[in-house]
C-alpha cells in the first residue's frame, strides 16, 4: 500500500520583476501550509508577477488541486499574472480537466514564463 509523502520542499527566488515559487514534492493535503505561506509571503513583498514551478514535483490529488485553485483565485483578487512550469503529463493533463490552464498559462519551462511574464 503506497503511502503519501509529506516531504514537501517549497522554495521561493526572484528573477528580476518575477517571483518563482519551486515545488519540490508531492502536492496533497500536506503541501497546503507552504505553497500557502510561500505564495503569502511573495504578495505581501509586492509581487504582481509568480511562476509555480513543479519540476521537481510527479504527483498531485484533489487536495493539490484545491490548493492550487485557491492560489488562482487569489492571484485573480490580487491583480496578480501566474504562469505554471515544469508540469509533467499528468500534471497537464490533470490541469486541463479541472481548467486551471484557463487561469494560468503553462509553459514548459521555468524560463519561458519568466519571459513571457518579464514581457507583460
Amino acid at each position: 500500500m503506497a503511502f503519501l509523502d509529506d516531504t514537501l520542499e517549497v522554495t521561493t527566488r526572484r528573477h528580476g520583476d518575477v517571483t518563482v515559487i519551486d515545488i519540490n514534492g508531492d502536492v496533497t493535503t500536506f503541501a497546503d501550509a507552504k505553497i500557502t505561506e510561500a505564495y503569502t509571503a511573495a504578495t505581501n513583498a509586492g509581487a504582481q508577477k509568480l511562476v509555480l514551478n513543479f519540476h521537481h514535483s510527479n504527483y498531485i490529488n484533489s487536495a493539490g488541486i484545491a490548493i492550487l485553485i485557491r492560489i488562482v483565485t487569489s492571484c485573480g483578487r490580487n491583480g496578480q499574472k501566474l504562469a505554471m512550469s515544469g508540469l509533467n503529463d499528468h500534471f497537464q493533463k490533470i490541469f486541463r480537466m479541472v481548467g486551471l490552464s484557463q487561469y494560468a498559462d503553462i509553459y514548459e519551462t521555468e524560463e519561458q514564463a519568466v519571459a513571457a511574464l518579464s514581457s507583460a
